[in-house]
């Protein structure tokens, strides 16, 4: 499946995982669950998750954590597959 068709099919999810200020450790277990569960997962980035690192930065790394694809990051959302 392409990223296009992927992200047409994410558009109407709903967020099932958020990012707080316990960072992405707190949220790798429950991100691997959902995506063994579901094609697509969408996760939302709080304010303080970030801090002063961007969402690309933070989505790519939690990517990276829970070895899935990163579909796209709109403002501070990102859909995982």
């Amino acid at each position: 499946m392409s990223n296009q068709e992927l992200r047409k099919e994410a558009h109407d999810l709903d967020v099932t995982v958020w990012v707080g200020k316990s960072g992405i450790g707190a949220v790798t277990e429950e991100l691997k669950n959902q995506l063994q569960n579901e094609k697509l997962v969408k996760v939302k980035f709080l304010r303080a998750a970030r801090g002063g690192t961007s969402t690309d930065e933070l989505a790519e790394e939690l990517a990276n954590e829970v070895n899935a694809q990163l579909v796209e990051t709109r403002g501070n959302t990102a859909v995982y597959h």
